[in-house]
């Protein structure tokens, strides 16, 4: 995102923007690019404006969503309207420092350290359930995070409950196979609720820690679907409900979890296909949009490239110096 951002301003390699009069001393390690001394260079009203207009262009390339973008228009104008720039300091370094503190407010969230969670919660067992639309790679999350799970020492059941396709089930089967992790199903076809019941009775019975719940992927829009979705919570009452999610979707993956919020109610996002995500507009817009925080990150078709959403990481992804995207 930074690349095109610099790109659009004319930040481009050997083109720095003018750098502020050194009547002023350096800047010494975490000071800021601003200064209150005599010394420093003003940015002008207009030269602002002009960023904040060619900014909107870019995120809105870059598949931010209106509402963060106008945001961070706020934020910016907040951070540069007069101010001085500090000895030693160029335009572009004051956007880039301005923009990372909006992009880190939107990004950062209470955090949630699951394995803690379940292991801090009586009775067993801690229910967490996925939902989202059909293609984002919801099935292979559960297993994922199964295997995840697994490795911190917690005992986990997965229910089959996307008995819509008969693939979704035989995909879970396989794993759980590679994984050593039970696979609660029931025929394709049969009623999902009834498969997340099996799996809650299975797992109280053997004292098992977690149950995760897989689902037929839905669109927003099918009402049908929808009410079936209701009766899986009903029945499973999950302490944790995720949204799964596209990260190359772009806005349309922030307008699902808008809706899904809106429908089934959500706890937590997870994005997949991060890794191949060049825009990175959909992990920032999808947790402001929702007001939920980004929980994993899928970045890989290995179990282990289901990753703890970090701050940190995204923002050094979206400001990296790569190609403009």
């Amino acid at each position: 995102m930074w690349a095109a951002i610099k790109a659009r301003l004319g930040f481009g390699a050997g083109t720095a923007a003018p750098a502020a009069p050194s009547a002023e001393r350096p800047p010494t390690v975490g000071e800021g690019p601003f200064t209150e001394g005599w010394g420093g260079r003003r940015l002008k009203e207009g030269t602002v404006d002009d960023v904040l207009d060619d900014l909107e262009i870019v995120l809105l390339q870059s598949d931010v969503a209106l509402p963060v973008i106008e945001k961070m228009r706020r934020d910016l104008r907040k951070e540069l309207s007069g101010k001085k720039l500090r000895w030693g300091v160029d335009a572009e370094s004051a956007i880039r420092h301005g923009l990372e503190t909006s992009v880190r407010q939107v990004l950062t969230k209470p955090r949630i350290d699951l394995p803690a969670t379940i292991r801090a919660h009586a009775p067993r067992p801690y229910v967490i359930l996925f939902v989202g639309v059909n293609g984002t790679g919801k099935t292979t999350t559960v297993a994922k995070l199964a295997g995840r799970l697994r490795d911190a020492g917690l005992s986990v059941v997965i229910a089959a409950g996307d008995t819509f396709r008969a693939g979704a089930i035989e995909q879970l089967l396989v794993h759980g196979e590679r994984l050593g992790i039970r696979v609660v199903r029931q025929q394709e076809g049969s009623d999902p609720a009834a498969v997340a019941f099996d799996a809650l009775e299975h797992a109280r019975a053997k004292g098992v820690d977690v149950v995760l719940i897989d689902t037929a992927g839905r669109q927003h829009t099918n009402e049908n679907l929808i009410q079936e979705a209701k009766k899986i919570r009903r029945v499973a009452a999950p302490h944790l409900t995720l949204f799964v999610g596209d990260a190359l979707s772009g806005n349309d993956v922030v307008e699902q979890a808008r809706l899904f919020e809106e429908t089934l109610g959500v706890d937590g996002l997870v994005l997949t296909k991060l890794d191949a995500d060049a825009k990175g507009g959909a992990a920032l817009s999808a947790t402001f949009v929702t007001g939920k925080p980004i929980l994993f990150v899928g970045v890989g078709q290995g179990y282990g490239d289901l990753r703890p959403f970090d701050v940190d990481w995204m923002v050094a992804r979206l400001f990296a110096e790569g190609t403009a995207g």
